[in-house]
Parts: C-alpha cells; structure tokens; sequence
C-alpha cells in the first residue's frame, strides 16, 4: 500500500493554518488553542465566531418577508385563521416532510383550526397529487398549503388552483417557471435575489418556520391576539431542529441556531411523541444533534420507508400519552423491520457489484421489487464502501424507480436533469449528493452507459482516493476530559461542522479485543510516554485496521479520530472513537 495511503484507504489532509488568527480568537473569547484553530480551519474568524459558539435566532434570523411571496402568503394564511377556513397540508414522508408538517399543525392548533393533513405514500409518490386535492375538496378546504414540496409540481397545481388558493412552501431547486398557485414561498427561487444567500441551505421545515413566523406577526398587528393566547413559536423549535439535522442542510449560520436552541426545547421533553420516541430509545442524556440524525430521526423516517408515512406527523403532532407511547413502540418495530429489508438488499447488492466486472467507476446495481423505501440508504453505504458514485434501482411491475449517492466531483442534480432532457430516463431530481429517478426497465443499459461515460468525463478512470481533513494533531497526553469539553463548543456538528477529527501521533494499539456482534473492536491507546485512553473503532473487524488492531506486535501507528466523553454510573469518562490508522514508516 502506498505509504501516503492510510490503513482505511484514505489520505490524510493535514492542517495548515495562520497562527496569529488562531491566537486572536483564543484571547477574544478565551478559548483553548485547539478550538481556536479548528475554527480557524473551518473559515470563522474573530468576528464570526461569537454568532458561531452561540448562534442566536433573534439575531441570524432576517425578516421573513425578504423571501419572495413571503408577505402575500403571511396575509393569505392570516386572513385563513380570522375566517376560520377549512386550512389543508400536503407534505413529505422523510423526517423533513414530517417536522414540516407537524410545526404547521401545532401552530395552527394553537390559533383555532384543525388542518387537514394529506402524507403521500412512496407507492403514491412524492409530492401533490389529484388524490390530495380530492379528500380536500371533500373536507371542505379552500386554502392549501404544500411543504418540503410543490416547487414543480406544475400539472397538478395549476390544475388544482381553479379550486382553492395554494401556497407553496419549499426548499427544492427551482426552475425558471413556477407554478401558477397564490404564493410560492422558496428561497431557491431563481427570481429570488435576498442578500441572505445562507436561507438557500435552510430545510423545509427552516422556511415554514420562518413562514409562521411572519403569520404571527401579521396576526399580531391585526389585533388577533386580545382575546387568546398567542402561540410561542420558540416551544416549535425541538420540531425545526430535528428536521434541519435529518435533512443533512449545512449546519451553518441561521440552521445553526435552529439546531441549538432546539435542543434545548428538546431536552424538556415538551412534544408528547419526541418523549416516549427518546424513553423507547432509552435516551437518558440530553438530545445533541448526532441523536437527531442517528437515533431519532432513522425510526420517524422508517414509517415513510416500510410503514404508513402518515404516521410520522401523527407521532409529532399528538398530545395523547397513550397514543404517543404505542406510536413509539411501533415507529421501533418499523426501524428494525427496515434493518432487516435494507441488510437483504445491501447484500444482493454488494454481490453484484463485486460478483461481475465493472465497466466504469461506479457501483449500478439493480433487482426484481426491491423496497422502494430503503434503495437511498442502500445507495448511501455502496457509495462509503467504495468510494464511488452509487445508483440502486427497484424493478416494478410497471417502472423502475432509482436513488443515487454521489462522491465530490460529480453532481447527480446535473447529471439526473442532462439524462432527462436526452430521454435517458422518464423523471427526476435531486441535489450535488443525492437524487432519485425512474425510468423503464428497457431504458437500464442506456442509462448505466450515460452515467458511466458522464462519471468518466469528469473524474476520469482513476481510483478515486478519499482525503480526511485532520482539524488537529495531538500527542496522547493532550486527550483528557478537559479537551472534550472544549470541543463541545463547536457542536452541534453536521453537514458543514463536522465533528472534529484529531490525529494522535505515535501511539501502540493495546489489549485489543473484538466487541458486539458488529465487528467492533476496543483496546487501550499508549503513548510511547506512557500516557493512555481507551478507544473503540466500529465495523472494523473484517478491514486492514481490524486486522492490524489484533495482530499488531507494539509497533507503533498515528490513529486519526474523535474524542467523545460519555457518562456512565455518574463518572466521566473520555474515549477516543478511531477512524482510521496509519503505520509509522
């Protein structure tokens, strides 16, 4: 192996950053020197880092009406609440979609109106439907609102638009058309030219926050408020915060502050179902962000993927503790059944990719009903397992559908809409990193060749060697309780605020030991000083690593990773969580 490349086939990036900026944050806000150069490393200087360590809504949030049709639609939904109309949702079946909806809902509760709620199933598909606008105009609907959806939904729309007054609310991207609804309330849109260019990166459920926001306001100077309780749309914020983490929108700046100050809500286990969905998850510590994205949010999603998507809003949205607790139970059995399918199709899948040569560097896998509702996540793992772009696609009876996960270099927003345009496939869409798609089942070998030949013209057929970015280098001695709560500072970490990943020079792999059933393996890190900590590395068992970790004879190896401190039986204790390792030549 090269001596540049690391046990895990990574290359490590080391820092490289200005020292006298580094010691001018640590003085102005008395931080230790190692978080002063991570945040340094990460672009905030000496005037961005106090809305960085303690981000403010107040502060970092504008105006709502700076969105185009933000102020038309805060009218429109104020007027809706004085009449008392019949107001009606349409959402998404992702955690996004669910918090989205759920933040609406309450909100609404709170000002005297129950909204009809229409959650698309995966079988339905995504987004409005004639089927929606139907039970709506059965219910008796006159205004609708769409979330974490809509911005191109133009057939079905316009078409519905002769009936009620639509809102769209939404974060997806925009083409130069739009809908021809009341409002379209989407920081994406290409006409909208705000100078507050970070509300592009906020979830869906960021916009509809700041949507209500500017509703109450209007409600507010209309006097709707004498003779009632005005909402508190801070107590909201547990919902905003849990949609902006599980919807992986960079953790930066407004998003940021969503995220912090709602954990705080959170903690207070205020919302019914967020309760008994953390006492069935046996979360006994505050909520921090990797909870939201990793424990929390996979169970709310898991009713989209093998359940009943419209339970994810009902769980949000219930004030019934009995309700509540059997919702969480059931969301748990959805998250296991959802292992149990997406471990099958991850198999089939890693099968065909390693059982037959491959063309191009990519993995392109395919099968007879594949769940729809894990294909994204299978998609996911094949793309970290080889580091190349990954697409995953179920044959249906009457279609294929798709989902693909990208590496840097390649943008499958792009590469999706140039496939459509040339007939490649029938639909589509999605971002840098991730889409989804559906084409015919004959239309596979010309889709795999397009995309093959598209990740050649831009990466070429090399190997693509992933880089770690190593925000510090430490000696052992540095690992101690005190730098884990420095680092906590800096959370909570995200897509743009990764946690930070410290390299550990020189050190011996001691008392290894294989842990769990996943292929986990703890030891003991020495220094050649002396100094120690204990350290675990996931999933490593059947790697270099693992194999290094167990068979290793004292010799020594830099070890890149997170220093994370937990508490068990009252006590403190810090271990470090390995990444990767390099031998020392």
């Amino acid at each position: 192996m090269d001596s540049n490349v690391s046990l895990g086939g990574n290359i490590w990036k080391l820092p490289q950053v200005d020292e006298g900026l580094c010691a001018r944050i640590a003085e102005t806000y008395h931080l230790s020197p190692s978080v002063a150069k991570i945040l340094a490393l990460r672009g905030v200087g000496v005037a961005e880092a106090e809305d960085f360590l303690n981000p403010k809504i107040q502060k970092l949030m504008p105006d709502p009406n700076v969105m185009k049709d933000a102020a038309k639609a805060a009218e429109r939904i104020a007027d809706a609440v004085e009449k008392h109309e019949q107001i009606a949702i349409i959402g998404d079946y992702d955690v996004d979609g669910a918090t989205s909806t759920s933040v609406l809902t309450r909100f609404f509760r709170q000002v005297g109106i129950e909204p009809l709620i229409h959650i698309p199933s995966r079988e339905e598909g995504y987004g409005p439907s004639d089927l929606a606008f139907e039970e709506f105009k059965a219910g008796g609907a006159t205004l609708v609102l769409t979330i974490d959806c809509g911005t191109t939904a133009f057939d079905v729309l316009n078409k519905a638009a002769a009936n009620f007054d639509i809102i769209v609310i939404d974060h997806h991207e925009a083409e130069i058309k739009l809908p021809q609804v009341f409002a379209v309330v989407n920081p994406k849109r290409l006409d909208d030219d705000n100078p507050y260019t970070y509300l592009q990166y906020m979830s869906a459920v960021g916009v509809g926050f700041m949507v209500l926001v500017a509703v109450n306001r209007v409600l507010r100077q209309r006097g709707f408020y004498q003779d009632r309780t005005e909402p508190d749309l801070m107590q909201l914020l547990d919902l905003v915060a849990l949609g902006t983490v599980c919807d992986v929108v960079p953790l930066l700046y407004l998003n940021r502050a969503y995220v912090k100050q709602g954990l705080k809500i959170m903690a207070k286990q205020q919302n019914i179902g967020l309760k008994h969905l953390m006492q069935v998850l046996n979360m006994q510590e505050a909520p921090t962000a990797y909870h939201l994205g990793y424990t929390i949010g996979p169970r709310i999603n898991a009713c989209g993927r093998v359940g009943d998507a419209r339970l994810g809003s009902k769980l949000l949205c219930s004030d019934n503790d009995l309700e509540a607790q059997m919702l969480a139970e059931q969301f748990n059995q959805f998250n296991m059944e959802r292992k149990e399918i997406e471990n099958f199709v991850l198999l089939s899948a890693i099968e065909q990719v390693e059982g037959q040569p491959q063309e191009y560097p990519m993995a392109f896998v395919y099968g007879e009903d594949w769940h729809q509702g894990v294909i994204g996540i299978v998609a996911g793992k094949l793309r970290e397992r080889y580091n190349m772009p990954a697409f995953v696609m179920s044959i249906e009876p009457d279609e294929v559908k798709g989902s693909a996960r990208s590496i840097d270099g390649i943008d499958l927003g792009a590469l999706i809409m140039t496939a459509k345009e040339k007939g490649v496939i029938t639909g589509g869409g999605g971002h840098i990193m991730a889409a989804g798609f559906s084409l015919s089942k004959e239309q596979i070998p010309a889709f795999q060749k397009f995309v093959g030949e598209y990740i050649l013209q831009h990466l070429g057929d090399e190997k693509v060697v992933p880089v770690l970015d190593v925000d510090s280098v430490l000696n052992l001695s540095a690992v101690n309780e005190k730098l884990a709560d420095d680092l906590s500072l800096l959370e909570p970490y995200g897509t743009g605020n990764a946690e930070p990943l410290i390299m550990l020079q020189n050190v011996r792999v001691m008392y290894p030991q294989a842990v769990g059933t996943g292929g986990h393996i703890r030891c003991t890190l020495q220094s050649t000083l002396g100094d120690k900590v204990s350290a675990i590395a996931f999933r490593v068992a059947d790697s270099e690593i693992g194999y290094a970790m167990l068979n290793n004879r004292g010799e020594l190896f830099d070890a890149v990773g997170y220093v994370r401190c937990d508490s068990w039986q009252g006590k403190k204790r810090v271990q470090f969580m390995i990444n990767d390792l390099m031998r020392k030549t």
